[in-house]
């Protein structure tokens, strides 16, 4: 009789063991699968390390002009040169304050403007054929105006990346209020509240979590505005210095100037996240 039971126990546990073994061998590539924390750092570090590999063989080998592919070791001497002449720190401070400002200006007029657009039909009727059609013509081509209006300060600039962001992160607000379920909405309506309090305590709430995960895109979007920002009369920034390394060949510092871009929008791009999980610690206990 024990013989028999065990015999029977084994047998109704292997096909639980056996799908949990298959569960946990698809759970990686299934669709939204997850992986452990070590392996998905590891997998993050090797993206990072294949291109760097092939750049540094690129070098070794001479597959390319150094003139126009320096070597990893040309790029940290320059950066070494630029730090040592006292222009880096400077260049990094005027760039990222002109990157801030025209983000903050954008999200705070877009903000109350996608919420109403997403919300009240006339506001939509009025504004978002506008602005689907605004967003599709290139911030440089305004440059020439924003010269003639605002002239050549650090306002140009400013406007220059507003341009460029503004337009997209509306619609994009506008898009993560349209989102929220209906049914709170009617819930509330029900209950006796007024359109101000379904915006305010059922819309807005709601929405939060994808409207920051907006503002992350557009400060993403905001970088890469800005060597476009500082080609107004610019003699800052780092925009600036790749534009003037180009026109005398030095492409080290050009490399130097895109990556040092890359490492502070990477590193905003990081804060937004950790921001992100502070606020809403439920919603990716959720996912």
């Amino acid at each position: 009789m024990k013989a028999s039971a065990m015999h029977n126990d084994l047998r109704e546990t292997a096909p639980a063991a056996g799908a949990a073994r298959v569960r946990n061998r698809r759970s990686a590539w299934a669709v939204r699968g997850e992986l452990p924390g070590r392996v998905a750092l590891l997998l993050a570090a090797a993206g990072f390390a294949l291109p760097f590999a092939l750049w540094v063989c690129a070098s070794v080998f001479a597959w390319a002009d150094p003139v126009f592919l320096p070597s990893p070791l040309q790029v940290v001497h320059q950066l070494g040169e630029w730090y040592a002449d006292g222009d880096l720190p400077a260049d990094v401070l005027v760039s990222v304050l002109r990157v801030l400002g025209g983000f903050l200006v954008s999200a705070v007029i877009a903000l109350p403007l996608g919420v109403m657009i997403a919300t009240y039909a006339p506001v939509r009727a009025l504004l978002e054929p506008l602005t689907e059609f605004t967003r599709y013509l290139p911030a440089v081509a305004f440059i020439p105006l924003i010269m003639l209006w605002v002239g050549i300060d650090e306002s140009a600039k400013v406007a220059v990346i507003w341009v460029g962001v503004f337009f997209q992160m509306v619609l994009m607000i506008a898009e993560d209020v349209a989102r929220v379920p209906g049914a709170p909405v009617e819930a509330a309506r029900t209950l006796g509240a007024t359109n101000g309090e379904i915006v305010k305590h059922v819309l807005i709430p709601a929405a939060r979590p994808a409207m920051l995960t907006t503002l992350r895109g557009c400060m993403c979007l905001s970088w890469t505005y800005l060597v476009v920002a500082e080609l107004v009369a610019a003699n800052s920034g780092l925009g600036f210095s790749i534009l003037k390394a180009q026109r005398f060949l030095q492409t080290d510092k050009i490399f130097a100037g895109i990556l040092l871009i890359g490492l502070i929008g990477l590193t905003t791009d990081q804060a937004f996240r950790w921001l992100h999980k502070r606020c809403f610690p439920w919603y990716h206990l959720r996912a």
